[in-house]
């Protein structure tokens, strides 16, 4: 196969992976390997990376931009901002395709917040009557404790660092520092 068929497939196979995860089809990977399926290729040259969805992702958006997609991103940056005000002591910053932009109904907010006692932000959310699920994330090869929950019929995820680790993991799109917005950013909406 050459280059510039193997491009141009790679090209089809972020814009489907685009459209799948604009659908609803959870996260990069498993919406590479759907697309990926649909041309009849396994083949890791032909697969393009997180950084190329991405790009076809935002294309897409604005292309077919409406007034109900950005009233969704709205609504999400509303219930994290919420979410944020409920756990402020643990200095909480908003991650993810909420914050790029990237969003749609499907999303989930995704938090960092700060603290060595795990515990102690269980029990805020306990106090706060949120019913939550624990759970572990591998971030660069560690496992960090978080959990997930529901608020206002939105899904949350909050992954909880110890205050040591202020530095940002890499990102799953670029390999960068993954994009942080503190809690006055989200407030003052000088997001990306």
């Amino acid at each position: 196969m050459s280059l510039k068929t193997t491009s141009r497939l790679r090209r089809l196979i972020a814009e489907d992976a685009a459209k799948l995860m604009i659908e609803g089809s959870a996260d990069y990977h498993s919406a590479k390997q759907k697309a990926a399926a649909r041309y009849g290729t396994t083949a890791t040259r032909d697969l393009p990376d997180n950084a190329e969805v991405e790009q076809a992702l935002i294309a897409r958006q604005q292309l077919f931009k409406c007034d109900k997609r950005s009233g969704v991103l709205e609504e999400l940056r509303k219930v994290a901002l919420a979410v944020m005000n409920l756990l402020t002591e643990y200095d909480p910053h908003l991650v993810g395709n909420v914050l790029s932009g990237t969003a749609n109904i499907y999303s989930e907010i995704q938090l960092h917040v700060f603290s060595d006692d795990l515990e102690a932000v269980a029990i805020r959310l306990l106090n706060s009557g949120i019913a939550y699920r624990s759970i572990e994330k591998d971030i660069a090869g560690s496992l960090i404790p978080g959990f997930e929950f529901s608020w206002q019929q939105t899904a949350v995820e909050i992954l909880v660092f110890d205050n040591g680790l202020r530095i940002s993991p890499p990102s799953p799109i670029d390999g960068k520092p993954m994009a942080r917005a503190s809690q006055q950013q989200v407030a003052a909406n000088r997001l990306r």
